[in-house]
């Protein structure tokens, strides 16, 4: 009997420091999780002035937990005295509406650039908050901060409202955009990079000739005369990113459908925008890839030099834009470092069956991956010769999809004028106008079948099968416009390079 009794007061012993420990552990667990990520500074407000009733526990929290006793405990049994009120508020400023639970758990690294960065306007950041946010939680943010607003603009893609402001004082943008990060309203931030229109060198024009002129030896490489026997484009709405098109050449003649500043300043005419607008439209002089489409010319670049700049927020303008007036291609001959903002917008184009085509870049063999080309949602296009050699200035990496003709190119230019250039640019603008040519034959192709028949029917150039120098090779427009479907291999996903989205 003194044997059973003693083992019953053992097991009633056990259960006591049981319960004892769960409701400790759930004063530990309900007490030491500081701040809610949606409210800011919610506390504890328990019987004692706010000590939340945990007694001053400060041991191992659930690492106290008795297996299979422990676990079910907090279920049943409510906490001593403490519960945390929501009272609404960001830093004292009541919300509109409370943010959505993914913008506190998306983000997964920092929207800084990285040290050694230099494509970004020094003295300026990018900021995205929800469109929910209300103009006196923005201007708190501001003045917290102490920046400046420069401009601001809701948009379709995102779903959200992006800000541009300036840092007045000699803080680096990479300072401010962690102070930013730190906010619970702001859903992104990150430098105002800079992007670099893909030209290189120019020569005098030759001597004028008849229509389609001989000096374009794309024609024949790229076998547009036979697939402009089928298609020519016909209507199909092509957006141009890019400086300013001359709308009055005589090759763009009826081509451009629409106009679009995302600049806002006096326009000039760029040869730059007007040569890429020209290879893809082009229908006097000279035959563009697709001389039936119908251009959106976008200016997001800085019309002064040859090479002009672009930033971040003008890009995004832009895309916005395109998407929003019906393009089903838009072609970026520009180049720079990975943006997570121009990333969330060019996967949401994706994701609405917009075409994305890039030039690969001109900053030669050691250069890492330049974007939006590197981008996973963008069909990447290098350049090459009249001898299907590689153009030496081109980028490479496994992220490149085709080739095209970009070395000494005749192009039109402002003024009703022409010249010789040579980029990778030029290549991108030529497959933006046979996918138009695609696109008018079939029209319920996506960009990822876009993508498959592009790398399917391309002509192998250089190492056997995919490169890293010439993709899948060099772009057959007649065997593209013909081929009925990709093949699911030609149409698998590509590596992704590594891009921060910068969301949370």
């Amino acid at each position: 009997m003194r044997a059973q009794r003693n083992a019953l007061l053992c097991l009633a012993a056990v259960a006591t420091l049981a319960l004892a420990s769960a409701d400790a552990a759930f004063a530990q667990k309900a007490y030491s999780r500081g701040a809610s990520p949606n409210i800011g500074a919610s506390r504890p407000i328990g019987p004692r002035g706010g000590d939340g009733g945990g007694g001053g526990y400060r041991g191992g929290g659930w690492g106290a937990a008795v297996p299979g006793v422990m676990v079910a405990i907090p279920q049943t049994v409510p906490p001593r005295g403490g519960q945390f009120i929501d009272d609404g508020t960001i830093d004292g400023v009541p919300q509109g509406r409370r943010r959505p639970p993914q913008r506190a758990t998306n983000r997964t690294q920092s929207g800084a650039p990285p040290a050694n960065e230099r494509r970004l306007v020094p003295d300026e950041v990018v900021i995205e908050v929800s469109n929910a946010v209300s103009p006196q939680q923005i201007n708190a943010l501001q003045r917290r901060h102490r920046l400046t607003r420069v401009e601001s603009r809701t948009f379709q893609l995102s779903g959200s409202t992006m800000l541009r402001w300036r840092i007045p004082d000699r803080r680096s943008v990479a300072t401010v955009v962690r102070a930013l990060e730190g906010e619970a309203i702001v859903a992104s931030a990150q430098p105002n990079y800079l992007f670099r229109l893909q030209q290189s060198d120019s020569k005098d024009e030759p001597k004028p000739t008849s229509e389609g002129d001989p000096a374009q030896y794309e024609l024949a490489k790229l076998r547009l005369p036979q697939a402009h026997a089928l298609a020519k484009g016909g209507n199909v709405l092509v957006a141009v990113i890019d400086s300013a098109v001359d709308v009055s050449h005589p090759e763009l003649t009826g081509a451009v459908a629409q106009t679009f500043d995302a600049i806002e300043t006096p326009i000039t005419p760029h040869k730059h925008g007007t040569a890429i607008a020209g290879l893809i439209a082009a229908h006097g002089r000279l035959m563009g890839a697709a001389p039936g489409a119908r251009i959106l010319a976008i200016r997001a670049f800085d019309p002064a030099g040859v090479s002009a700049e672009g930033s971040t927020f003008n890009i995004l303008k832009g895309l916005d834009w395109a998407v929003a007036n019906g393009a089903r291609v838009i072609n970026m001959s520009f180049a720079g470092p990975a943006d997570p903002a121009v990333h969330r917008s060019l996967e949401a184009a994706h994701k609405k069956g917009v075409v994305l085509v890039a030039a690969a870049g001109n900053a030669g063999a050691k250069s890492p991956p330049l974007y939006p080309a590197a981008d996973a949602n963008v069909i990447a296009v290098t350049a090459t010769d009249a001898d299907d050699k590689l153009f030496e200035q081109s980028n490479r990496g496994r992220h490149i999809a085709v080739a095209a003709p970009g070395a000494q190119i005749l192009l039109a230019i402002p003024d009703g004028s022409y010249e010789v250039a040579s980029g990778t640019s030029y290549s991108a603008a030529e497959v933006s106008g046979i996918v138009a040519l695609m696109l008018e034959r079939k029209g319920n192709l996506t960009p990822d079948k876009v993508r498959g028949i592009l790398l399917a029917t391309a002509k192998d150039l250089g190492p056997k099968g995919h490169d890293s120098m010439f993709g899948a090779g060099l772009v057959d427009a007649y065997a593209a416009i013909m081929a009925e479907a990709p093949p699911v291999a030609a149409a698998a996903p590509r590596p992704v390079e590594h891009v921060s989205t910068g969301a949370r």
